[in-house]
């Protein structure tokens, strides 16, 4: 049982009432970023200078076989940090009675720099790795914390 305030939540009405945020923004939220995702590291956009500043051969097709193995299992992870994001940011966006794309965006993009960039940058330094994939890595996440800020200031109290 969960306690809020002065009431207990005991059934699944309560329990929604608890979250107060729209699920079907938070799944679009989630789902959002894998999107983003896809086209960001893809052909398109930064798949060659992401496997290059990863040390990767992007002819080395032995090697590529081998990542896609297991990225079912990445990409199912992936997702669930995703929706855990989308969650959080849209009890931010909530609480701070937003409900326009707009601030919602502003938000997130505070969000962002505050968690995201500074956590990327950390790791960048200290781990020795290259400031391009910095870069590429850490602006997939500012669109996708954007397209969530969006999705999430208009409708996740909805």
């Amino acid at each position: 049982m969960i306690s809020v305030g002065t009431g207990a939540i005991g059934t699944k009405e309560k329990a929604m009432l608890l979250m107060r945020l729209n699920v079907w923004a938070i799944l679009a939220a989630g789902a959002t970023t894998m999107l983003i995702g896809f086209l960001w590291y893809s052909p398109l956009l930064f798949a060659r200078p992401w496997m290059l500043a990863m040390g990767y051969d992007p002819e080395d097709k032995k090697k590529l076989g081998e990542m896609r193995k297991g990225a079912a299992r990445m990409y199912a992870i992936t997702l669930l940090t995703s929706l855990l994001a989308a969650f959080v940011l849209g009890k931010i966006v909530y609480d701070l009675t937003i409900d326009s794309a707009w601030y919602g965006m502003k938000v997130a993009i505070a969000v962002w720099a505050a968690f995201v960039l500074t956590v990327q940058l950390t790791d960048q330094m200290f781990g020795h790795r290259p400031f391009k994939l910095f870069l590429i890595n850490t602006g997939y996440q500012l669109a996708a914390y954007v397209a969530m800020g969006a999705i999430l200031g208009k409708w996740a109290g909805a």
